[in-house]
């Protein structure tokens, strides 16, 4: 399972790349992988402000839907409008074109909650 050691991660399977005050967002290898072919990503959250926890959108699969859960707390400003047409990269390229969304962090926001991979891989058992 591909787990780059450069993001950090989530216990719900999300990874996060921190840029400045931008954060990218998308699933893990091992949340593809468990879900299975995926046909649908929903994100309506953009321009919204959220709290770390909350769900900004889902993703289904043939046989499952899924919450996302934002992170880290903060402004959504961006989707990944490819996944409106190929909602496939994120099985195909879950750390790369398959991203999800962007978020401006919150300045108070905390970010000693996202897990290295070392950790995530270890709450995988």
């Amino acid at each position: 399972m591909n787990t780059p050691s450069e993001l950090k991660y989530t216990k719900d399977h999300e990874w996060v790349k921190i840029d400045g005050n931008i954060a990218t967002i998308g699933i893990t290898d091992f949340a593809q992988g468990e879900l299975g072919d995926i046909v649908f990503v929903d994100v309506d959250s953009v321009d919204d402000d959220l709290s770390a926890g909350d769900v900004f959108g889902s993703v289904e699969a043939v046989k499952t839907v899924s919450d996302l859960y934002l992170p880290v707390t903060g402004t959504v400003i961006e989707f990944n409008s490819a996944l409106e047409d190929q909602p496939e990269l994120l099985n195909s390229d879950p750390y790369g074109e398959g991203w999800i969304i962007k978020v401006q962090i919150a300045d108070d926001a905390d970010l000693s909650e996202l897990l290295s991979a070392e950790e995530y891989q270890a709450t995988l058992g």
